[in-house]
Parts: C-alpha cells; sequence; structure tokens
C-alpha cells in the first residue's frame, strides 16, 4: 500500500503522488496516515523488529509531485526491542516526525479487555460519501469505508465505519497506520454539522495483527475547544480482535460561510 525506495543506509524515498494524498484536485498534499504507515514500513525496515508503538508530529505538507526523504536513527537496539525515530523532509523542509519503539518478547501470555461493539455487518452499511467522498486517484480511491453508525449526530462523541483495501491486500500494521488517520471523519458527527479537521499528531498502539479483510474504525471524540480536537480509535478486526488503538490531536476546520 505504501511504496518505499531504498535510498542509502537507513534511508527511504517515498513519491508523493496522489495516491497517497488527500485533498482537491489542485491542492492535493500526502495524507498524514500514508507518511506515518511510511515511516512504519522504513522502521521496520531497518530494525527488522516489528512496531510496539509510533507517534508522528505533522509538521508541513509535502504536495505532489514531490520525493518524501526518510531518514531512519536507531538510538537503543537491546535484546528484544529498539527505540528508532524517523524524519521525513522534502528537500530542506520537514514534514513529520516519528518516534518508535520496536520489538517483541517471547511471552505467550494473550489478554484482551477491550470489546467490539455491536454494529452491522459492512454489506449492510452504505457506503461512506458525505464528508470523505471517494475519489479514483487519490487515497480515498484505493479504500472501503462504511458507514456502521449514525453520521449525522453522534451526541456521545463516538462514530464507526468499517474500513477495507480496495485491492484485497493484507491488513498489517502499515495498512493500519493509514486507517487510524480517519479519527478526523468523528469530529463531524460528534458536532452534528459538517466539519473535519488537519491532523497535528498520530500515535498508534499495536496489540496483534490477525487476516482480516474488515476493520472496524471505533472513533471517540472527547473534546473539542479553542479550535482544536482531541480523540481517540480503537481498531478491530472482524472478529473482534482489538489491533491496535490510536490518539490525536487536530486542527477543527469548520465550512466557510
Amino acid at each position: 500500500m505504501i511504496d518505499l525506495e531504498p535510498a542509502g543506509p537507513n534511508r527511504f524515498t517515498l513519491a508523493v503522488r496522489p495516491p497517497v494524498c488527500v485533498g482537491p484536485p489542485d491542492h492535493q498534499f500526502l495524507f498524514g496516515g500514508a507518511g506515518l504507515a511510511a515511516a512504519v514500513a522504513a522502521l521496520e525496515a531497518v530494525t527488522g523488529r516489528p512496531t510496539v508503538w509510533a507517534a508522528a508530529q505533522y509538521l508541513s505538507y509535502a504536495r505532489p509531485p514531490a520525493t518524501l526523504d526518510l531518514d531512519v536513527v536507531v538510538p537503543v537496539s537491546g535484546r528484544h526491542s529498539s527505540q528508532a525515530r524517523v524524519t521525513g523532509h522534502v528537500g530542506d523542509t520537514e514534514i513529520l516526525t516519528v518516534n518508535a519503539a520496536l520489538g517483541s518478547r517471547p511471552e505467550p501470555l494473550v489478554a484482551q479487555w477491550a470489546t467490539m461493539p455491536s454494529v452491522p455487518h459492512p454489506a449492510d452499511c452504505p457506503e461512506l460519501t458525505q464528508d470523505w467522498a471517494r475519489s479514483k486517484t487519490d487515497i480515498r480511491g484505493r479504500l472501503d469505508l462504511r458507514v456502521a453508525s449514525p453520521r449525522d449526530q453522534a451526541p456521545d462523541g463516538r462514530s464507526m465505519l468499517w474500513a477495507r483495501r480496495v485491492d484485497g491486500g493484507v491488513v498489517d500494521r502499515v495498512t493500519l497506520a493509514v486507517f487510524a488517520d480517519f479519527l478526523p471523519s468523528g469530529i463531524s458527527p460528534a458536532l452534528g454539522q459538517r466539519a473535519g479537521g488537519n491532523s497535528l499528531d498520530n500515535t498508534i498502539r499495536y496489540v496483534r495483527t490477525v487476516p482480516t479483510e474488515w476493520v472496524l474504525l471505533d472513533t471517540q471524540i472527547d473534546a473539542v475547544a479553542s479550535g482544536f480536537g482531541h480523540g481517540r480509535m480503537q481498531l478491530y478486526a472482524d472478529d473482534g480482535t482489538l489491533m491496535a488503538s490510536a490518539s490525536q490531536s487536530l486542527i477543527v476546520r469548520l465550512p466557510k460561510g
């Protein structure tokens, strides 16, 4: 889903083209989730370890056509885990910084207390079109999003979407990083009016990945104040397995007029 190219020791490049972008055709920019996903892919390639958590800070916009350089630094690498970071830049302009921990431990315990909510099957849910219209050319055209809870109003700030890859590809940690950045789509139902937002950051924490076609994006917007919103998301496989959780803050934007 994210096509990285090796560009030297601990460096990768990502072509900033419409398939990893969002926005109007004449004003597209790199989707934040694609940037985080690219960083996760780069980190795992360098360390050879699975990501435990990754936190992105979005600093600027990368617009097509451009090349995003991703430089990986691994300050600490222990027996079972590594601490690392990625700096993504276009030329001299820093676009994002990602800090992360990676690794796994030989521990057999597996437990889950989070419970996936009861929602209609994706086949019984309408396609999301109102606040996230699909396009054949940008990243939205590569995803199938289905409305699993009312979008006109969510008084408790909670809304849910089903998501899957149109290409039928594997739902891995890179894909989950892309899905997690749909958290701002919960702003509109939470406020009960047309609204959106630009992510300031995104942190994803991985639990475990299991084979699944669909992922339920269970989004909770906690608060909006001073022009900023704060929320979190749980990402479930279609069998109820919690695969990851995410949180972020964003700039809340209302339609002009």
